[in-house]
């Protein structure tokens, strides 16, 4: 039979522990889903084309205390330098982000796009062979010592009706003299 101290120190033990405990368990950064808020990650499309030449491009994102970095490479013919991107922004949540970049002899160009919820693929903005309608969606790198695929034909392109372009649907307002 127990007695009605070691109730008490039993009930005491409980509510310490309870206590204790942690209110509500932090999610990680793979359950919340993203990019992590620290440390790096390689993604890419890089592939071999048939002459022998690489195709695709690389983001090397690099996530520190006091500034998010990327290294952007890319193929013209052959794999470029390493431009180093300006204006790098990152949402809070590591869902979405933005960078400029401005290769050697081209005009500056801001490149966007999403991450999946487990931050294994980035998929840019904009289309993959000039379709707008096929995402271009890299992979992160997993396995550095891997070799490069072969890269995949461009699918058929959607032709666009003949005729005139069409007309903004907006017109810009001289501004008013006064």
């Amino acid at each position: 039979m127990k007695t009605n101290s070691s109730i008490a120190i039993a009930l005491l033990l409980t509510c310490t522990a309870a206590m204790a405990a942690p209110q509500g368990v932090k999610k990680t950064a793979a359950e919340k889903g993203g990019l992590p808020r620290y440390g790096m990650a390689v993604y890419s499309d890089l592939c071999v084309q048939p002459g022998g030449e690489f195709g695709g491009q690389r983001i090397t994102v690099q996530r520190f205390a006091e500034v998010d970095t990327v290294i952007y490479e890319y193929t013209a013919g052959g794999l470029s330098w390493p431009v180093v991107a300006n204006d790098v922004n990152i949402d809070p949540r590591g869902r979405m982000m933005y960078f400029t970049v401005q290769p050697p002899d081209e005009p500056e160009r801001t490149l966007s796009g999403k991450f999946s919820n487990d931050g294994n693929t980035l998929t840019l903005d904009g289309g993959y062979c000039a379709d707008e309608s096929q995402p271009m969606t890299l992979q992160k790198v997993r396995d550095y010592a891997q070799k490069p695929k072969a890269c995949r034909a461009c699918p058929a392109g959607k032709k666009a009706p003949a005729g005139d372009p069409a007309a903004p649907k907006w017109e810009a307002v001289p501004p008013s003299q006064g």
